[in-house]
């Protein structure tokens, strides 16, 4: 065995090791302490880098779990404001059927019902004007899509999220063909002769009929008065006129070729081509066009941008003009119909290639939620305007109400108009809160189910590659204390080695 003074390698040695075992000590007491395996990124750079990750996934998904909670609570509140709006329409409604008890009413009773009306009118606009979500309003139109018009009989229906905003350029809308509506014109003239023979004449649509025949003591004109009762008293959704001469004409209210009905007579010509047999009028046709240039539907007067379109998609406009009636458009070509009327008698026709008839004014308002971790997990919805004057605003009346807020019940026929238009009010508002249901249970409430679960996954995953396993360090740390004491005996007794060269001294 050798001796050296100046380097003691045993003790160098056992102090090497005793430094590597205080080291592993002291990292496993701070995992214990911490209860996390990798404090640092050189505890484990590639565990370091997934678990950093996952733990911003988690702490998005956290916060994106309070987005949808607070779009459900916005979606919740909205309903609530639209089921009172509801509640209101339909006393709207009872009163107008109190209305139309015609023979039990009188001027006051139609005025008092008008007020009562009215007052509630003005409740639903005041609830669409207030409702609101801390400062954010919900029923005013300020956070859906709205549009507006510009050019003759061309009227703003409605858009979708996927609808694009115009900014002040707008949307410029072509017409190719303007809608109709099924019509029966009869060829032969109902004359007084036909009345007193006794001319039966019967109208069917959707189901329902309608049907006179005439007697010595009717006219021609009580003859067309007479089965103008019976076709509002079956409901059928049907016009009846006839000209000076006697030639009677048919029209269905609505436009398009989903509308359509039957006639008959017992003279052939009168309604149908023969006689005592059932003719089909002639089918109406929708409107076709573009919409920005793009392609787009029609279904009677509404013409609607087509999925997949870059620009207009979902965004819908109402084009007035009957494809039969004089069109004011300055493109439209002027032909003479000298022989199928009196001379110098004109229309105006779309040619082939269409009109341009004005352009339509986009503002896209939706809310956007924010309800996943990632980038594009968002969803999106709009909220329609539900004031009055917003609602209802498409139904064809003979009354010229262009809005719930122009109801007016103190007339019978202007009675009847109004309940059409509350109809379809509370069927507008019956469909949107469908719309938001919809969107609160499988786009929101679902997600929010997945978001837990996703959180929970997410949180599992992050724990195992990141927290201490408190068993197995504390195992770990009772070998490493045991490792650093043996170390340090160890040095001591390397130390001791050097007072053998003392020996040699003496």
């Amino acid at each position: 065995m050798s001796f050296r003074v100046n380097h003691n390698v045993r003790a160098i040695n056992a102090n090497r090791n005793l430094q590597y075992n205080q080291n592993d000590l002291t990292r496993s007491l701070e995992r214990l302490s911490s209860g996390i395996k990798i404090n640092r990124a050189s505890d484990g750079p590639a565990a370091f880098a997934i678990s950093e990750h996952l733990r911003s996934q988690v702490v998005g998904l956290n916060q994106a779990i309070d987005n949808s909670q607070t779009a459900v609570s916005l979606l919740q509140t909205t309903e609530a404001n639209m089921g009172e709006i509801t509640s209101l329409l339909t006393g709207i409604r009872q009163l107008i059927i109190h209305s139309l008890n015609e023979g039990a009413n009188d001027s006051v009773t139609l005025a008092a019902d008008q007020n009562e009306i009215e007052n509630a009118l003005e409740t639903i606009h005041q609830i669409a004007l207030n409702a609101q979500f801390g400062e954010k309003k919900l029923l005013d139109g300020s956070n859906g899509v709205t549009g507006a018009t510009t050019g003759n009989n061309l009227e703003f229906v409605g858009a979708t999220m996927a609808t694009k905003d115009s900014r002040e350029q707008g949307f410029n809308v072509r017409i190719t063909q303007a809608a109709t509506r099924s019509s029966v014109t009869g060829s032969t003239a109902l004359t007084q002769e036909l009345v007193n023979a006794g001319e039966k004449l019967v109208v069917i649509e959707d189901g329902k009929m309608a049907s006179y025949m005439s007697t010595p003591d009717d006219t021609v004109d009580t003859t067309i008065q007479n089965l103008r009762s019976e076709i509002k008293r079956n409901r059928l959704n049907v016009d009846i006129d006839a000209d000076p001469s006697g030639i009677i004409t048919i029209k269905h209210h609505d436009y398009g070729s989903g509308a359509s009905f039957q006639v008959s007579g017992s003279t052939a010509g009168v309604l149908s081509k023969e006689a005592n047999e059932i003719s089909m009028a002639e089918a109406g046709v929708d409107v076709k066009g573009t919409i920005n240039g793009e392609s787009a539907t029609g279904a009677g007067q509404v013409l609607t941008g087509i999925k997949g379109a870059k620009c207009t998609e979902g965004l819908s406009v109402r084009y007035y003009a009957d494809g039969k009636g004089l069109l004011n458009e300055p493109e439209c070509t002027v032909y003479d119909l000298e022989s199928e009327g009196e001379v110098g008698e004109q229309s105006r026709m779309i040619p082939e290639e269409g009109i341009t008839v004005g352009r339509v004014y986009v503002s896209q308002n939706s809310m956007i939620f924010q309800i996943g971790g990632n980038l594009a997990n968002t969803v999106g919805f709009s909220l329609s305007n539900m004031k009055p004057a917003s609602l209802s605003t498409n139904v064809i009346n003979k009354s010229g109400f262009r809005s719930l807020a122009d109801i007016d019940v103190q007339q019978y026929e202007k009675a009847q108009d109004s309940l059409r238009i509350v109809d379809e009010a509370i069927g507008q508002i019956s469909a949107e809160r469908g719309r938001l249901g919809a969107i609160q249970k499988n786009s929101l409430e679902s997600n929010l189910s997945n978001l837990k679960v996703a959180n929970e996954n997410l949180i599992s995953s992050e724990s195992l590659i990141r927290d201490t396993d408190m068993a197995r360090e504390m195992a770990v740390f009772t070998r490493d204390q045991i490792k650093t004491q043996s170390s340090a005996a160890m040095l001591a007794q390397a130390n001791q080695d050097s007072e053998k060269v003392l020996t040699l001294l003496r």
